[in-house]
């Protein structure tokens, strides 16, 4: 109390924490981190194909979320990590990040949700890229059942069905492969820009069938799925935008592969046109 006898508020505020300029003792509110930029903008990083500058941006805002006490946008970015490191193949990070993702479904209590089913196959699809398919099946496992209990937009059904089968195969039940690379095309047919995700499914039934029956026995098979894949990619439908490219210059070494090097040289020049440009 002050020698006037004036209460002023040294005698009955708290003190505050210096580094988070709340009281102590007090709960700061959440800070929500801004989902919907971070990932536009990790849009255009990838589009450029600047991996560097797309890893300081996710770990920036991954600070951010953790100062706020955001745990749902930090579990966002949790997954957008994953699929970073999946593609620089990092695996220890990818698989960190993984695990991370996974505290906070606990955490946030949602597992058997949407949300968490979307997080499952993000790890599943990671596991399964570096070969740890046993762990891969259990996560998409468990997506397929959160996802069958809740109302799931087409594109999320269809990339389940798709990177499940890729994990069967891995693990040589073909017998469940095709039935889900059947199902991702015909939702994946019905959804605005699918087409995309259609090539890579086709190209993906043409290895299954070479590695259950060689190439010598299912060669018209594989070709007919490999001219099928091509067809998605040339059509005039399609936006001609940096996810494009990204999948022309994912699918031009299978198409190498499968001979059909023209084909490969005119989707990597395709998609090294739009990076040029953007």
């Amino acid at each position: 109390m002050k020698k006037s006898g004036i209460i002023g508020p040294e005698d009955y505020a708290e003190p505050r924490c210096l580094l988070c300029d709340e009281p102590y003792g007090v709960t700061p509110p959440v800070k929500a981190v801004p989902q919907q930029r971070i990932i536009e903008k990790m849009n255009e990083y990838m589009s450029r194909r600047d991996y560097a500058g797309a890893e300081r941006h996710l770990l920036y805002w991954l600070e951010e979320a953790k100062l706020g006490r955001d745990k749902g946008g930090e579990l966002m970015i949790r997954n957008e990590l994953v699929g970073h490191y999946r593609k620089t193949a990092e695996k220890e990070k990818a698989f960190q990040s993984g695990d991370e993702a996974l505290r906070l479904i606990g955490e946030l209590d949602f597992d058997g949700t949407v949300s968490a089913g979307t997080t499952y196959i993000n790890i599943a699809t990671a596991y399964n890229a570096f070969g740890e398919n046993e762990k891969s099946i259990a996560l998409f496992e468990k997506a397929l059942r959160a996802y069958e209990n809740n109302k799931t937009s087409p594109e999320l059904l269809g990339g389940l069905y798709n990177n499940m089968a890729l994990t069967c195969v891995a693990l040589g039940e073909y017998k469940k492969a095709y039935p889900l690379y059947e199902k991702a095309l015909s939702v994946m047919e019905k959804v605005e820009g699918g087409v995309l995700e259609m090539a890579i499914t086709y190209l993906n039934m043409a290895d299954a069938l070479e590695a259950e029956k060689g190439i010598e026995n299912a060669e018209s098979e594989i070709y007919e799925l490999v001219d099928k894949a091509y067809d998605c990619l040339d059509s005039k439908d399609v936006k001609r935008d940096g996810y494009y490219a990204f999948v022309c210059e994912k699918c031009a070494p299978s198409f190498s592969y499968y001979g059909y090097f023209a084909a490969a040289k005119e989707l990597n020049e395709r998609a090294e046109s739009i990076y040029e440009r953007d």
